[in-house]
């Protein structure tokens, strides 16, 4: 049985943040703000993860009313989602992410981001891929006030057949 989930975040920009994509820390002079580090790549692979496997999203497992989440890692979160979904029997087959923003650039990051989301999944690098376009410009992305990404994710479970 194979199963599809799509993911979206975003968040804006916010002077005195980290800025967190894809697990890698970048350098830059302001962050996207946020309860957790707003990776809003890896929120959108944890969305596109449990949505795929009917397990709900984001705020219901990991509630930005809920302390514990404070400026945690996003890494931690996509750690606890695999679990939840080997749980049920499910294997990651691949993800697909598109990172929207005028900046940073990501090719330089690409694969550390591959590598370090991958480690987080508990799948192989090669089973992540990582894209990155703009807004043209257009829209609050377009004018530099935030970021956004895109991701689908492709799970199966080996022991149950298609309908």
């Amino acid at each position: 049985m194979f199963r599809v989930g799509i993911g979206y975040d975003v968040h804006p920009f916010a002077p005195g943040r980290r800025l967190v994509l894809g697990g890698i820390e970048l350098p830059g002079t302001q962050g996207l703000a946020g309860h957790s580090d707003a990776d809003v790549i890896a929120h959108a692979i944890g969305d596109a993860l449990l949505g795929a496997a009917g397990l709900g999203d984001l705020g219901t497992h990991f509630p930005p009313s809920d302390p514990q989440w404070k400026d945690c890692s996003s890494l931690l979160l996509l750690q606890r989602i695999s679990a939840l979904l080997q749980q049920d029997g499910w294997q990651i087959v691949n993800i697909d992410v598109t990172f929207i923003g005028e900046q940073p650039r990501l090719a330089p990051h690409r694969q550390a981001m591959q590598e370090r989301l991958a480690a987080a999944l508990e799948i192989a690098p090669h089973q992540v891929s990582i894209k990155a376009t703009t807004n043209e410009r257009l829209g609050f992305i377009g004018r530099g006030e935030g970021a956004a990404a895109l991701a689908v994710a492709l799970i199966t479970r080996p022991d149950i057949e298609q309908p």
